[in-house]
């Protein structure tokens, strides 16, 4: 069990594939090595203080929702075992133990693929302007946090900006296909549906989530995280009161502590205190707790 802050990974003599806001990825070839640090970004910053421990949550969560759902979409996962993993890898076991995991290398769709089931965040902007939520209309009269008559597929993109940005069901289909379109829209109900209602009884309501794709052998897979605080709300069941923002488990903390500071948003980004960040530590480790019944 790792206290120690990875705020950046080196590993030499392996070559460095992408660097994201949160994780690390190498270029194995046919496979990837991805490596979640204890970054933490908001309002398309990355942080200048790490969260202990985040990417060991990041990591053993999703291998638990990679398993939970893997009946339902087959996933990029090849071990997250690090004695299991190619030499030299072994070697950096202190970087790599608890926050890696070796995948399969995927064409990524570039779709992110949203399930919304309550109404919170850009949604509930949209729906006091409009009364829909990307586009899609809703009944009249919900508040905000209000659960959905149905939880709704709201796919996005990356924008150049690196904000992600709100895209209709046509522009999804334009940018991959028809056939693809619809069965990315699909699973992403279908796994949502599958993970809000065991989470429900976990004591967690996932208000929305966010699913990344690719294709291997012209098979959609699901890949990257799932179901972490960091791609997701979470929020606490016994705390849920419509009407208004929900207390969560995902980084909404940090974003609400920069809010309060009365921070521009404009770089460079500001310093967590202690608190913020012991508190932030907690939240993930209990979200991880809650949903999988085990402690880190």
């Amino acid at each position: 069990m790792s206290q120690t802050l990875i705020l950046q990974t080196d590993l030499p003599g392996i070559p460095l594939y992408a660097r994201g806001k949160v994780r690390d990825i190498y270029d194995l070839g046919d496979r990837l090595l991805i490596v979640a640090t204890d970054r933490i970004s908001a309002f398309d910053y990355v942080l200048p203080t790490g969260i202990p421990r985040k990417g060991e949550v990041l990591t053993q969560l999703s291998l638990f929702w990679l398993e939970f759902l893997q009946d339902l979409c087959p996933n990029h996962l090849v071990t997250a075992d690090v004695e299991a993993y190619p030499d030299p890898l072994p070697k950096f076991r202190d970087q790599l133990d608890r926050r890696s995991m070796l995948v399969r290398r995927a064409r990524m769709l570039p779709i992110e693929c949203v399930a919304r089931g309550y109404l919170a965040g850009s949604g509930w902007k949209e729906y006091q302007q409009s009364g829909t939520v990307c586009g899609i209309p809703l009944p009249a009269g919900l508040r905000e946090s209000d659960q959905l008559p149905e939880p709704i597929f709201t796919p996005a993109t990356k924008a150049a900006s690196g904000h992600d940005e709100n895209i209709s069901f046509d522009q999804v289909v334009a940018l991959v296909g028809g056939n693809i379109a619809e069965q990315l829209r699909d699973l992403t109900l279908k796994l949502y549906k599958r993970a809000a209602e065991y989470a429900r009884q976990r004591g967690i309501i996932i208000a929305d989530t966010k699913f990344e794709f690719g294709l291997i052998d012209g098979q959609i897979i699901l890949a990257d995280e799932v179901l972490t605080p960091d791609s997701s709300r979470f929020w606490p069941a016994d705390q849920y009161q419509p009407g208004r923002p929900q207390p969560s488990f995902d980084k909404q903390y940090v974003r609400d502590y920069l809010e309060s500071i009365r921070w521009n948003k404009q770089p460079p980004p500001p310093e967590l205190p202690p608190e913020v960040v012991e508190n932030t530590t907690a939240k993930y480790l209990e979200a991880y707790q809650r949903l999988t019944g085990k402690s880190l």
